[in-house]
C-alpha cells in the first residue's frame, strides 16, 4: 500500500525521506533511517530529489530531508528542492509535520553542523515541528552512537571511503535509532 493510499485508509505514520546522495554514502544513511522506521511500524518512501514525489510527502506524517556537506553548505540539488517547494510554502501545506534533518561528510567535523541548520530553517518556514536527535553519546569510536555528539540531527562520516566501508556501524545504528525515535514521536 501506498503513502497516499494509507493517507486515506488512515493507517499507520506516514513518513518521507527526501535526500541527495552523490556518490551513495547519504543514500546508505537514508536507507538505514528507514529501516528503523520500518521498524517502528512506519509507511516508508525513501525519495532522492531528482525523483520528488510531492503528493506523498504532503499527505506524510514526517518528512526527513538529507544531503552530503559540501564546503560547509548544502547540495545545489537539495536546495532546488527546497526552493521548488514554495507553493507548499505558501499553502501551509506542511505545517504541523514533523521534520528532521540529516548530513553526511568525509571528514570527521567537515562543518556539517551549518548543513542540519539550514534544514532546520527551511522546516521551521515551512511551519513544520522540528525532531532532534535525542541520543546521548556513547564514545568517539566509530561503532559507538551519535559519536558526532549532534543535537540537531544526524551527522555521519564517510571518511571520503567507499560506500562499501563507510559511514561506519555506529553511525549506521544511530540512523536505525533515528529512524524509530522519529515514528514514536507520532505513535
Amino acid at each position: 500500500m501506498s503513502v497516499i493510499e494509507s493517507a486515506v485508509l488512515g493507517t499507520s505514520v506516514k513518513l518521507c525521506i527526501v535526500y541527495h546522495s552523490a556518490y551513495g554514502h547519504t543514500e546508505k544513511v537514508a536507507q538505514h533511517i528507514a529501516q528503523g522506521a520500518e521498524f517502528a511500524g512506519a509507511e516508508v518512501i525513501v525519495m532522492p530529489v531528482s525523483a520528488v514525489q510531492w503528493e506523498a510527502l504532503d499527505v506524510s506524517d514526517i518528512i526527513i530531508m538529507g544531503c552530503p556537506t559540501y564546503m560547509g553548505s548544502l547540495t545545489a540539488e537539495l536546495k532546488l528542492f527546497m526552493e521548488a517547494s514554495s507553493k507548499r510554502w505558501l499553502a501551509r501545506a506542511w505545517q504541523g509535520k514533523i521534520a528532521a534533518g540529516f548530513t553526511n561528510g568525509g571528514g570527521l567535523s567537515g562543518d556539517k553542523l551549518p548543513v542540519i541548520q539550514q534544514i532546520n530553517l527551511f522546516a521551521m518556514q515551512h511551519g513544520m515541528l522540528w525532531a532532534g536527535l535525542p541520543f546521548m553519546p556513547t564514545g568517539r569510536s566509530p561503532s559507538d552512537i551519535n559519536r558526532m555528539s549532534c543535537f540537531l540531527g544526524l551527522m555521519t562520516q564517510s571518511d571520503n571511503a567507499s560506500v562499501e566501508v563507510t559511514p561506519p556501524e555506529g553511525d549506521l545504528e544511530t540512523a536505525i535509532q533515528f529512524g524509530k525515535y522519529l515514528v514514536s514521536l507520532k505513535q
